[in-house]
């Protein structure tokens, strides 16, 4: 009886850790999911093949917008007054010719009295002409006098047109103003210039500056353990704070070679195009250089493929709509635009991009 017992016992234990066993495996495939991208997620989904490349890294210098130079164009008058009216702002375009400002100038009033009083001396010595003919023909003066009158006539004529050319030349209007005009198009990118202000020819100060801005310079700090991977052609990508998605492309076409004293770096130059005006002087900005390495061959993963967990990184791999995983990588080296891995992937296999945050946590449910 007490074997009959037993041996219940243990088929009752036997049969309930089976049927146990049996209800897991079923709840497992009832929660076992597979997840499938809809067609609104994959619109917006960004799928890339990924091959293997030359290894190469990039060095990251700091910079900043500037004016080219050479088409900048500093205005200093020359003459002194008080600007009477002021006919732009900071930041306006301007055309060549345009007025300005106009200025009140005790120079340009002396000149016009100048005018003045030459014209009135040309006035006079052309009546004593006339009377001295009219006398020669009568035999009561000498040709002597008249060529003496006709010579003071002709001096007199000379420094009226020395005065003329003078306030051409200073853009005089009467009432002792002269106009200050734009000497070129291009936009006003410094103003030192305000209605009342006193103006002096010996001002080292420039009254406004003008630059048509369609062309600028970025000027990049290149400290001495950098020397070695800067080379005067290299291709550059240029990126500024204002547009810190925004790439510009270009090269380096000038390397000053004398350490500036106060920032303790070489200066070089990168000439950039900027017909949409975005590369406003004064940005900072951030230059990407490729370095010239011998570091082999990696598979490239681009940067925004990555995903971030527990201090290690993993890709998409994606196969189709419902065939994706997850696979950690091993980066070894990295740029702007890729991370190079150990790993090795077959041939045409395929990452996710865009999206491959929110398909990793739907594959990791």
């Amino acid at each position: 009886m007490k074997k009959s017992i037993y041996f219940l016992a243990i088929y009752s234990l036997f049969f309930t850790s089976c049927q146990k066993n049996k209800e897991e495996n079923v709840d497992e495939k009832q929660t076992e999911k597979t997840f499938c991208m809809n067609d609104q997620l994959k619109k917006s989904t960004e799928i890339v093949r990924i091959s293997e490349q030359p290894i190469y890294e990039q060095l990251a210098l700091s910079g900043k917008i500037e004016y080219n130079e050479n088409d900048l164009v500093a205005f200093k008058s020359l003459l002194q007054g008080v600007v009477d009216r002021v006919n732009f702002e900071l930041g306006d375009f301007v055309n060549q010719g345009q007025v300005l400002g106009v200025v009140k100038s005790t120079e340009v009033q002396d000149l016009m009295q100048q005018k003045r009083y030459h014209q009135s001396q040309i006035d006079l010595f052309r009546k004593q002409i006339k009377t001295k003919k009219e006398l020669l023909n009568d035999g009561m003066a000498s040709l002597p006098e008249l060529s003496e009158a006709e010579h003071e006539l002709q001096a007199a004529q000379i420094e009226l047109d020395k005065i003329n050319t003078t306030l051409k030349m200073y853009r005089a209007v009467g009432n002792g103003q002269f106009q200050i005009l734009a000497p070129k198009n291009g936009y006003i990118v410094q103003k030192n210039m305000s209605v009342g202000q006193s103006i002096t020819s010996d001002n080292d100060d420039a009254l406004f500056s003008i630059s048509n801005l369609k062309q600028v310079w970025v000027m990049v700090n290149i400290y001495a353990s950098n020397l070695q991977y800067v080379k005067k052609g290299d291709f550059v990508k240029v990126r500024t704070v204002a547009y810190p998605d925004r790439m510009y492309a270009g090269k380096i076409d000038k390397i000053y070679n004398v350490f500036d004293d106060n920032e303790h770096v070489l200066k070089a130059r990168v000439v950039l195009e900027n017909q949409d005006l975005n590369l406003m002087p004064g940005l900072s900005a951030d230059i990407i250089i490729d370095k010239n390495t011998t570091a082999g061959k990696a598979f490239a993963i681009p940067n925004n493929a990555k995903v971030f967990e527990n201090n290690k990184e993993y890709v998409v791999v994606y196969t189709s709509d419902c065939k994706m995983e997850t696979r950690k990588i091993t980066p070894i080296a990295s740029n702007e635009e890729y991370t190079f891995v150990s790993e090795k992937f077959a041939p045409n296999e395929q990452i996710i991009t865009k999206n491959a945050l929110v398909i990793y946590e739907e594959l990791n449910k």
